[in-house]
């Protein structure tokens, strides 16, 4: 956007950074309506949305990094991750004991899993 002298409204890389954090807000959203909706057609639109949301944020994000405008966290430890990855599999594992120890397994509110376990990408054993 450009003023009537010509000046740009604001600096293109603060308003790509507007934009990516407003990105990871809509992601947030989209994800809590998800889990929320009881219609599988609506929760299935939301998972949509967010699909589609998840892409666009990583784009900006690979455009800005190439373009110096947004840095990269640093790299972390293999370890650290696996060790992260383990605890989120054991809150898992527990959380679903706990709900079939309520349920009997068969409860009002059993659901079949509406996506698929996810798979680690690994390129470096040390680093990601």
């Amino acid at each position: 956007m450009y003023s009537q002298t010509g000046n740009a409204f604001m600096q293109d890389e603060d308003l790509l950074n507007i934009i990516l954090a407003d990105l990871k807000r809509t992601v947030g959203e989209y994800t809590t309506a998800t889990t929320e909706s009881a219609c599988p057609s609506v929760r299935r639109t939301f998972n949509d949305l967010t699909m589609d949301t998840l892409r666009l944020h990583g784009e900006l994000f690979t455009q800005m990094s190439q373009l110096n405008m947004y840095q990269a966290p640093s790299k972390a430890l293999r370890q650290e991750l696996d060790k992260e990855i383990q605890n989120a599999h054991q809150t898992q594992q527990k959380s679903q004991q706990f709900v079939q120890q309520k349920t009997g397994g068969q409860g009002a509110y059993a659901q079949a899993p509406n996506v698929s376990q996810h798979q680690a990408n690994v390129q470096n054993p040390y680093y990601m």
